[in-house]
């Protein structure tokens, strides 16, 4: 997911974890958090990976720690839910300047505009992170990032 104060991009990937795939973009709002849990369940994830931004210098603002609030708040939410599947925050650095490339190396450039526009490049943002994060966990043999409600790593 990539989580921002307007939009919550989404993606998946196959069951084998190693293509992520574009999903939707949902509006922030008392609805995202409950859709979220439906997707979770929906596509059958088996752990929910999430954007966590960072400057380049790998120091966390204000907006990380809005992020790891969201996702306390999916933790509890799937909690609630009955589901046990594990929220992990990994390192989004660029990931939005990498989709935005992306789409316009792919011909993306121009076809959307406004609010459509900004809602693609949320779910390529997604893609990017959860594409990142499935490359390091076939790399290192480790889950990326850090578990929401546990040890970091």
């Amino acid at each position: 997911m990539d989580v921002g104060d307007v939009r919550v991009g989404v993606a998946t990937s196959d069951r084998s974890g190693l293509l992520a795939t574009p999903v939707e973009t949902l509006p922030r709002g008392e609805d995202d958090v409950p859709r979220l849990v439906a997707l979770v369940a929906e596509h059958e994830a088996v752990e929910v990976v999430v954007g966590l931004p960072r400057s380049l210098s790998g120091q966390e603002g204000p907006a990380a720690a809005k992020v790891r609030a969201y996702a306390d708040q999916l933790v509890q939410a799937l909690g609630a839910a009955g589901s046990t599947v594990g929220v992990r925050l990994c390192d989004e650095r660029m990931s939005t300047v990498t989709a935005t490339h992306q789409l316009r190396e792919h011909g993306g450039r121009g076809k959307k505009h406004g609010r459509k526009r900004r809602a693609v490049v949320d779910q390529a943002a997604a893609v990017v992170i959860l594409q990142n994060a499935l490359d390091t966990e076939r790399a290192t043999g480790a889950p990326p990032g850090e578990l929401v409600g546990g040890p970091p790593g």
